[in-house]
């Protein structure tokens, strides 16, 4: 059989070939063809070589990848892959030759003077470790540290929210009891930086073994995330668990070498090497890559702990436990809260694919050929990275909800705070089971709160959007595909509760502040961008949001460490104060804190700007590797804690740079009924008629039908 690319209306590639190599060959084809420039893009960035054509502003992050040893993990997992699992590495091979063949010159090459380069069998995993490696928020353990060690162990519990860095997802199974059908639907959104292009590509994959719709990751094979194969159907949101560890190291150079301090009291050889990071327009920059038995570091290196911080300063942990929750008290794990932290440190990263040499890309082919859930939940079995949870359905009524991916079992403090790699009883010692769970009326919800995941993970999302959701499938008793956009697009804001409770309070003022007041408290709590309301409340609530991290209680967390500039979101104060304010309102006391005070300022600010709506402000702000002059931002309904999850940072900016990266609805009575949307488009050429084509149906809270009919399709070529 030759193998064929066929479109639907809005440009989606529709591939069908004899096997499933040569299926990997054409997607990765079809691939290049329409997102060349993105691919090239996310191989120099897993090879830390982007700041050779994007410049200066890329720097920070090509050093990071180098000393996280991105690329070389990357080699090691495929050729662990190649050993195990012949016909799977055989399969991404495929897919390399057909995105080498496919590669060609866009303008954006000329526009900086590249030359599209070579895939290797290893890129398309080093593609996905790059997407994912700051996924699970391991520099989150810096912000701890720092609040604790300003503020006390209270800090942990008052700052513990979403951080301003995490990527996360809504996700929702009716099993069929609860739906028109009698056949269960599944639907969600994930919640990532939205970028141009954008970074789920719809596609179909169809062969004699499998006929597949779904979301892949553009430079990777397969369908991961989001599929549909007719008979089942599975989606995943973020899990929130943890899995990465940080480990202060003691190093000292002996020669021309480093050594590191154990936790048998031994110094070990740690392996060394210098890379060169070439910048356009500047002088290159020598990076020194070092790794010790616990893994890359990542930050400092031997001059921090001669220079900086003692090892007897730091402190022990408490090694008698295992992954878990946020403790009651930090400080019963014997976080010191007195800790100096000066720059550098030797910092090291341990994360499971560095340790096993395995990304999980096992389960890719199993996923394709799955006919019902006991197939899924098999496939993954071996998933690794990153951690998530599944919810798959089947056509014979069989439902999964579960976690899978790869927790290490080690001490409950690595989980919360940076750990001394010389002290015994930080080590790993095996694998979490990963939990399972049931429906609840038919119906179950994950979006990132404390879920199936919670013996896992320190650090979840509010509860807002899983309880949204919930509370709207418990309007109706059935619910149909076509039901569940209005679900995605749902403005209700429950995380305005404490601020209008301490507007609430504010019963003597007079003038416009009066008028303000009545007005918020009168307000559905709507985030919608038409209304004025809105615009109010997101201005109110920057407002006191700037006034809180300007407190003098709050100065020490205003300037971070030096630590690398790729971990400093999670270490901003204004984002930190911002995301935490319903706890920080609510909290009996706030280190001396008028904050009543802070609200009526804030008010009276606030009273005497002009009337906007919320959509002239919030806008959509998707990231670009090149800037593009020419783009104006759409208004846009929702916030952060909205299912309709658009992500701005109160007190420092409404636009949106976060929010969902696709939206879709698996319909498991008929696929042809299933429905999707991306943010943008299918084509990442500007040129391409189908480059922003899907931006209007997004921005209503519209979706397109998943089109499986091949005779409704327009045959593109054959390869």
């Amino acid at each position: 059989m030759t193998t064929e690319i066929h479109r639907d209306v809005w440009g989606v590639p529709h591939l069908r070939a004899a096997d499933a190599r040569e299926l990997a060959h054409a997607q990765g084809l079809v691939t290049a063809r329409d997102r060349a420039w993105q691919l090239e893009v996310e191989r120099h960035r897993a090879q830390g070589t982007s700041a050779s054509f994007l410049g200066p502003e890329a720097v920070a992050w090509d050093v990071f990848a180098r000393r996280v040893r991105l690329a070389d993990t990357a080699r090691r997992c495929f050729d662990r892959l190649e050993r195990q699992d012949a016909e799977t590495a055989a399969w991404v091979r495929a897919y390399v030759d057909g995105v080498n063949e496919g590669l060609h010159v866009t303008p954006e090459f000329t526009r900086v003077g590249l030359v599209p380069g070579r895939w290797e069998p290893w890129t398309p995993l080093a593609v996905w470790l790059s997407v994912h490696i700051l996924f699970a928020g391991f520099p989150a353990k810096l912000w701890r540290e720092e609040a604790v060690r300003h503020l006390g162990p209270d800090a942990v519990g008052l700052f513990a929210t979403d951080g301003p860095a995490t990527s996360g997802s809504n996700g929702w199974l009716v099993g069929g009891a609860r739906t028109v059908t009698g056949q269960a639907v599944i639907a969600g959104d994930p919640h990532r930086f939205i970028e141009d292009p954008g970074v789920y590509q719809q596609i179909r994959l169809a062969c004699d073994e499998f006929d597949v719709v779904g979301l892949a990751v553009p430079g990777v094979p397969g369908i991961a995330h989001f599929g549909h194969t007719g008979r089942v159907a599975w989606a995943i949101t973020n899990a929130m668990a943890d899995y990465q560890d940080l480990y202060r190291e003691r190093l000292r150079r002996t020669g021309a070498g480093v050594e590191a301090l154990g936790p048998d009291g031994v110094w070990h050889r740690a392996a060394r090497h210098t890379e060169t990071v070439e910048v356009a327009g500047e002088e290159p920059v020598e990076v020194e890559v070092i790794e010790t038995d616990r893994g890359p570091v990542i930050a400092g290196g031997p001059e921090g702990v001669e220079s900086g911080v003692a090892p007897e300063d730091l402190g022990s942990g408490s090694a008698d436990g295992s992954a878990g929750t946020f403790p009651q008290n930090p400080s019963d794990l014997g976080l010191p809260l007195d800790l100096p932290l000066d720059f550098p440190l030797a910092l090291t990263l341990r994360h499971p694919p560095r340790v096993t040499e395995d990304l999980g890309f096992g389960a890719l082919l199993p996923l394709l050929r799955a006919r019902r859930v006991a197939d899924v939940d098999a496939a993954f079995d071996v998933w690794v990275e990153p951690v998530n949870v599944v919810q798959a359905a089947d056509t014979e009524g069989g439902l999964l909800h579960r976690v899978a991916g790869r927790v290490p079992v080690r001490a409950e403090v690595n989980g919360v705070r940076l750990v001394p790699a010389w002290e015994p009883g930080h080590e790993w010692t095996g694998w979490h089971e990963m939990p399972r769970a049931g429906l609840t009326d038919g119906v179950a919800v994950m979006a990132n709160q404390r879920g199936p995941a919670a013996p896992l993970g320190v650090e979840f999302a509010p509860p807002h959007r899983a309880d949204r959701i919930r509370a709207l499938l418990d309007e109706k008793d059935t619910w149909s595909a076509s039901d569940m956009p209005a679900i995605h697009t749902d403005t209700h804001l429950a995380s305005a509760g404490p601020l209008l409770d301490h507007l609430a309070a504010l019963d003597d003022l007079t003038g416009p502040a009066a008028e303000l007041r009545a007005r918020l408290l009168r307000w559905n709590r709507r985030m919608d961008a038409d209304s004025e309301e809105a615009a109010r409340y997101a201005a109110l609530r920057g407002a006191l949001v700037r006034r809180l991290a300007a407190h003098p209680a709050f100065a020490a967390l205003a300037t971070p460490p030096a630590y690398p500039e790729v971990l400093l979101p999670w270490l901003a104060l204004l984002p930190r104060v911002g995301f935490a304010l319903e706890h920080l309102l609510r909290a009996e006391e706030l280190y001396g804190i008028d904050r009543p005070r802070l609200v009526r300022e804030a008010v009276e600010e606030v009273a005497g700007q002009p009337p906007t709506r919320w959509g002239d402000t919030h806008r959509l702000a998707p990231w670009r590797a090149l800037p593009d002059p020419s783009y104006e931002a759409p208004a846009l309904s929702g916030d952060h804690d909205c299912v309709l999850c658009t992500t701005a940072v109160p007190g420092w900016t409404d636009l949106a740079a976060r929010g969902p990266a696709a939206r879709y609805v698996w319909d498991l009575a008929r696929r042809e009924d299933s429905l999707w949307v991306v943010p943008l488009g299918a084509s990442g050429h500007p040129d391409s008629p189908h480059h922003h084509d899907q931006l209007p149906l997004w921005l209503k809270g519209e979706l397109a039908p998943v089109v499986t009919d091949w005779a409704q399709l327009t045959k593109e070529s054959d390869v």
